[in-house]
């Protein structure tokens, strides 16, 4: 067994699961714990944007992004890059995997054939339970209708909609013309005990210095990662301030954020970087958050959202931090923003909406003959 450098020695129980992992949310890192908990050492493998395009239609996010997102997940030790759709035992066995993890929905070939038959058949299958209220599928129809229930009512998607046939996104949520449990959009009911399971991690150790960095961080994508990757090189423990979604609305305007604020909680609590999160932070950095969490520097990127630029306020946020010399700004090494992902999405709307139609009729298709 070769190692790459960087990688950890596979040990123990080797478990392999494998996905798009396309914007890579908190339903995708719940699925990772859950892999990670059934054995020693994680292997994911990622498939590619062919692989995606042939079998399920058009990714959102690009293959380089979508491993680096996986890369930074906490609970990932290795990551196997344009692994196939479809897993054979011959592709495990190249990994010593001792079986196989997936969530408990359907996943479906080109031609509508369970990815996983083969190593279903040979015993080497397990499932997870599918983390509700989110997916991918379900991330592109609230960018689609760009609402949520607590912010905008179902009366202004025609606005956000445009040339978007209103029944075409409608069909993705709940309700009397839904087929399919997996594919749709729905709402997330955050939990105490989930935001418990994703903050593992080691204890703050008297010397640590700490680093504090805040944002939306909707949408958590490769831009976020990189940056909280910069903020924890200048410091040994990093606490990231989430937010609340009044304080990105009024920031942001209509329609923003995208995920609330325990789903944007969730997403950065599985980044590995990561170490303490602030649940609804204030917009403007206090003395009293300084001194309660014993923050040694203050960091703000370079890289701002464009939906924040007409913020006459945006300067406020770090006057304290600035008074008392703690205050750093850093270079993002990534000018991906929020704003940007949610353009990919409004400029192949159509694409996506019919992607989703697919995915739908694949899965109802397999549930009927399951039946």
């Amino acid at each position: 067994m070769e190692v790459t450098p960087g990688q950890k020695k596979r040990q123990g129980t080797v478990v392999w699961t494998d996905g798009c992992f396309d914007m890579m949310h908190y339903g995708h890192a719940n699925a990772l714990r859950q892999a990670k908990a059934l054995g020693d050492y994680l292997i994911v493998g990622v498939h590619s944007d062919a692989e995606i395009r042939k079998h399920k239609g058009p990714p959102v996010m690009s293959e380089a992004e979508r491993y680096a997102a996986v890369r930074a997940c906490k609970w990932v030790d290795e990551v196997v890059e344009d692994a196939p759709y479809v897993t054979s035992l011959e592709w495990m066995a190249n990994y010593e995997a001792d079986f196989c993890v997936h969530g408990d929905d359907i996943v479906c070939d080109a031609d509508g054939n369970d990815t996983y038959r083969e190593v279903r058949a040979a015993g080497k299958f397990k499932t997870v339970p599918r983390t509700h209220g989110v997916s991918t599928t379900d991330l592109v129809g609230r960018m689609l209708l760009l609402t949520k229930s607590h912010q905008v009512s179902y009366n202004d998607d025609d606005k956000a909609l445009g040339t978007t046939p209103e029944t075409d996104v409608r069909t993705m949520s709940e309700g009397k013309t839904q087929k399919s449990p997996y594919t749709r959009v729905s709402h997330f009911l955050p939990s105490s005990r989930r935001i418990v399971q994703f903050s593992e991690g080691r204890e703050r150790l008297e010397d640590d210095k700490a680093v504090y960095i805040h944002g939306s961080f909707d949408l958590f994508h490769t831009g976020h990662i990189a940056i909280l990757e910069e903020a924890k090189k200048l410091g040994t423990y990093l606490i990231v301030g989430v937010l609340p979604d009044h304080i990105v609305n009024q920031k942001k305007g209509h329609s923003w954020p995208v995920m609330n604020l325990y789903e944007r909680v969730l997403s950065v609590l599985s980044c590995s970087s990561v170490d303490e999160v602030i649940i609804g932070a204030p917009w403007e950095v206090p003395a009293s958050l300084i001194e309660a969490q014993g923050i040694h520097v203050v960091v703000e990127g370079s890289v701002v959202d464009s939906a924040y630029l007409d913020d006459k306020d945006a300067d406020t946020a770090f006057n304290y931090p600035k008074e008392i010399g703690i205050y750093q700004k850093l270079s993002s090494p990534s000018n991906i923003t929020t704003s940007d992902i949610v353009t990919r999405i409004i400029a192949n709307r159509q694409a996506f909406i019919e992607r989703n139609k697919k995915k739908e009729a694949k899965e109802i298709a397999e549930l009927n003959q399951s039946k």
